[in-house]
């Protein structure tokens, strides 16, 4: 049913959350696992004395992906890793059009109300605009405190 599963990860413990379950997914289907990183356009479009926070965003996603292949690894599941510049939310789609994922697992960070409202959320926008099946995995930060 899965050949392919997207994991897009800003390296944030909500992310980390939904890899326990695209791990699992892509185990019991024998799929690759896509993992995909952002850096969002509104780093480069702050212009040029902004490059070494660009760099630094890039570095972070590459942390990232070596600390998620140690745990893929382990799990015996194939990997491709991607960093992208772009908007999130539309390079996550655009990405798994391109690559045909069959399904995309992202995690969410739980915000509601007036915060949710200004701050917006990447994880929505995928599941308004992809023509695949997004997961979305629910961080409780409280939960993760204990």
């Amino acid at each position: 049913m899965y050949e392919r599963i997207l994991l897009p990860t800003d390296g944030s413990e909500s992310a980390d959350a939904a890899l326990d379950h695209a791990l699992d997914i892509a185990a019991q289907y024998d799929a690759e696992l896509h993992v995909l990183h952002v850096v969002s356009a509104a780093y480069a479009e702050a212009g040029p004395g902004h490059a070494t926070a660009i760099e630094a965003m890039e570095q972070h996603g590459e942390e990232t992906f070596d600390r998620i292949a140690e745990r893929v690894e382990a799990a015996g599941v194939r990997l491709t890793t991607e960093q992208r510049h772009g908007e999130p939310h539309t390079s996550i789609v655009e990405y798994a059009n391109e690559a045909g994922v069959d399904l995309v697992v992202m995690g969410t960070h739980g915000r509601t109300g007036l915060q949710r409202y200004l701050l917006g959320s990447v994880t929505e926008k995928v599941v308004r605009t992809s023509d695949v099946p997004v997961l979305t995995v629910r961080y409780d930060e409280e939960a993760a405190e204990e």
